[in-house]
């Protein structure tokens, strides 16, 4: 009888990143700005999510993008006159932060067309990313690099095949803000089976407080679920609906898994949550926390004088 050669799984390597929203709750800064372009601190939020994804061994990027999204583009190519401008100045600090992200990795980019939800952009990169499973990285989420979530998450889906969410508790009054999952635990304390998904439902309708935040892997059977997803809450294809469907049967395509994250999160859709992004990372800078922290607490005192 001939011995059976185990065949490892395949390497993860590519990350879809949906980039084609209006950041309309970003006007008027957003009217010729791509919302994925505001600063954090002194880098674009877009690139904080294309370095989570080379920090966790993804080095092919896809970007969905739309109309007005070409500032995408410029900011991960060459820029060679401002590069031979630098050179020339000998200022080679510089000349290394503005290589840095033409560096990264490899981009490529897709227009979805008529934006028509996150299930819908995530479709678009099927030729991109093909029969292999692949990560998703939604632009509004911002993880800590020094909480590798989506290596944890790249590092289940290898073990356990399938397609992997990640999930954050949240307080009951806000679990309508996202999609939630239905969850039994597993033998890792940080990993859960996930059985059900309900997109933003009521809190008396959610089955858990766990919040689906915006990081996937996903097995390309999604693919063929999206194509027959009818668009749902808010006329959308939604992306929830395709893992709920995974979860369900998983002879379609394994089993959907949820890693739960509770480390450091910043809400960059959210424009509080944007400026405390901002202020959190300006103080753990070493060059610039000193500083910027001396003159938050002046300020905060100040402020509590005067009210």
């Amino acid at each position: 009888m001939p011995r059976m050669i185990y065949s490892p799984p395949p390497r993860i390597t590519k990350a879809v990143i949906p980039a084609a929203g209006l950041g309309t709750r970003f006007l008027p800064a957003t009217k010729a700005t791509p919302k994925e372009m505001l600063p954090v601190v002194d880098k674009p939020a877009i690139q904080y999510v294309v370095e989570e994804a080379v920090a966790a061994g993804l080095s092919d990027v896809l970007m969905i993008t739309g109309r007005n999204k070409r500032p995408l583009e410029d900011h991960f190519d060459r820029n060679y006159e401002l590069e031979e401008a630098l050179s020339r100045k000998g200022d080679l600090r510089r000349l290394a932060k503005v290589q840095e992200s033409s560096d990264l990795a490899t981009m490529h980019y897709v227009r979805q067309g008529d934006p028509r939800g996150l299930g819908h952009a995530v479709l678009c990169a099927e030729p991109h990313v093909g029969d292999q499973p692949f990560a998703v990285l939604l632009g509004d989420d911002l993880i800590d690099p020094r909480d590798p979530l989506l290596a944890r998450m790249v590092e289940v889906q290898e073990r356990e095949g399938g397609s992997v969410v990640a999930l954050m508790e949240v307080e009951p009054e806000q679990i309508h803000l996202y999609g939630c999952a239905a969850v039994e635990p597993t033998a890792h304390s940080d990993v859960v089976k996930v059985h059900d998904l309900v997109e933003k439902p009521e809190p008396a309708d959610a089955p858990s407080n766990y919040a689906i935040i915006g990081r996937y892997v996903l097995d390309p059977a999604v693919f063929g679920i999206l194509r027959k997803t009818e668009p749902g809450r808010g006329g959308e294809i939604q992306l929830t609906d395709a893992l709920q469907q995974l979860s369900a049967d998983e002879r379609t395509g394994g089993p959907v898994h949820g890693v739960v994250f509770k480390g450091r999160r910043y809400d960059t859709g959210d424009r509080g949550d944007f400026l405390r992004a901002i202020v959190r990372l300006a103080c753990e800078r070493e060059d610039l926390g000193p500083d910027f922290r001396a003159w938050l607490r002046r300020f905060v005192i100040e402020e509590m004088q005067a009210s």
